[in-house]
């Protein structure tokens, strides 16, 4: 409810957003390739170690690139707009 109010209070527009679009997806585009590509063929014996090394990947991750995920996401979002929600590539 905090963010919903400051969108509020600041004037942004929320738009529908399709349940789940591969598209419009930060996990698609950038966390589940990078830990994909790190923790693959990699065993692991319990469910502590696979999240003591996720946890490990994912801090390893550069804050600057999450802020150019949310960028591209944003123009993802815009691109979205333009093709009216149809399928697009090339981003």
């Amino acid at each position: 409810m905090l963010v919903k109010r400051f969108l509020d209070q600041h004037g942004v527009t929320e738009l529908s957003h399709p349940p789940y679009s591969p598209d419009l997806s930060p996990m698609d585009f950038l966390l589940l390739p990078k830990l994909k590509g790190t923790l693959k063929g990699r065993q692991f014996t319990d469910i502590a170690y696979i999240q003591a090394a996720v946890i490990r990947e994912l801090k390893a991750i550069p804050v600057e690139e999450f802020s150019r995920t949310f960028d591209d996401l944003y123009m993802r979002c815009q691109r979205c707009i333009v093709y009216d929600g149809d399928y697009f590539e090339g981003l």
